[in-house]
């Protein structure tokens, strides 16, 4: 006799059920975000035109034609290009912006309506909680993955040919991402952008630049002025705990500990030297090098400031007057 096959386990309802909420929930996000992410064909100029340089994804941000993309996907040379949205139909761009110390770039599509994500904040997001991505992965337009946040707050180095930054509070996910995600959003369960997805860190480990006030800021400027304007002091630094004997002084546990000056620079003019620890600007306090970056706003070029320091366990005061970045855009 053959023996018997044993019937499947029955299904539990309440698995259902869950897989069904689950399903639901990502097929109302690509519904309701997948008319405002766009497929990026760019151009780049060369002498005697023009050539494709590559491709990623953008995301509308206004009804007349603003997107939001990565500034790695609309590199230094690139002029323009043509967006395909879900629907089939094609606009053409041009590049309004962009700013690689954020990875971010602002476009203007070209005699069309586009259909406007809703944006949210990322700062309200939770470890665990579920985000889909929605990009054109390999050039697969309209892909749609789903995962959770992984975690938050991690940094990613930005560089520009002149300059090094930190973007801060990038998110981090295991919803699939591949080459063509790039400038494609994450959106949380109700729909609204809450990241660019910008890097591909590894298998199951992807990286987007998360939508908040700073971030909103740099789009802000770059739709108005195609430039973010930053101030900068010339240092490069890191973590450093404060010296137990200087904590109470101090007002915190940690600090900037400059390990290079930048030659000519707004501090070397000043006489920081390295392992001088940073305190604070302007009686703000400095406990990290994220700190420090977001001290240097557009507002503090050509004012004098000054820095609160230890050299040596010795409290000093310095005057100093940030310069301007200068990011390497050439725009």
């Amino acid at each position: 006799m053959s023996p018997v096959a044993e019937a499947p386990p029955p299904v539990d309802p309440t698995e259902t059920e869950a897989l069904d909420a689950y399903s639901n929930a990502v097929i109302a996000v690509a519904e309701r975000v997948g008319p405002s992410v766009a497929s990026l064909r760019v151009m780049r100029r060369v002498r005697g035109g023009q050539v494709p340089s590559g491709a990623g994804s953008a995301v509308a941000l206004t009804p007349d034609g603003y997107l939001l993309t990565n500034a790695h996907v609309v590199g230094r040379r690139v002029t323009g290009g043509r967006a395909t949205f879900a629907d089939g139909h094609e606009a053409r761009f041009e590049v309004v912006g962009r700013d690689p110390l954020s990875d971010l770039a602002v476009l203007r599509a070209l005699d069309d309506e586009l259909a406007p994500a809703e944006l949210g904040d990322a700062e309200r997001l939770r470890v665990g909680q579920l985000v889909v991505a929605i990009g054109n992965p390999n050039g697969l337009d309209g892909s749609v993955t789903a995962g959770v946040v992984s975690a938050l707050g991690r940094s990613l180095p930005a560089r520009s040919p002149r300059a090094g930054r930190i973007i801060d509070n990038v998110i981090q996910t295991d919803a699939a991402l591949n080459p063509g995600n790039s400038g494609g959003a994450l959106a949380d369960s109700r729909g609204r952008v809450i990241g660019i997805n910008t890097a591909v860190a590894g298998v199951g480990l992807g990286l987007a630049v998360p939508i908040n006030e700073a971030t909103e800021r740099v789009v802000s400027q770059l739709m108005r002025d195609g430039r973010v304007r930053r101030a900068y002091i010339g240092v490069a630094g890191g973590p450093r705990p404060v010296p137990p004997q200087a904590r109470a002084a101090a007002g915190s546990d940690t600090c900037v500990e400059i390990v290079e000056v930048v030659d000519g620079g707004p501090a070397d003019r000043a006489g920081l030297r390295p392992e001088d620890l940073i305190l604070a600007v302007d009686d703000t306090p400095t406990t990290s090098v994220e700190d420090l970056q977001r001290l240097m706003s557009a507002e503090l070029i050509g004012v004098r400031v000054t820095v609160r320091l230890l050299r040596a366990g010795r409290s000093l005061e310095v005057d100093l007057v940030p310069a301007e970045l200068d990011s390497g855009d050439g725009r």
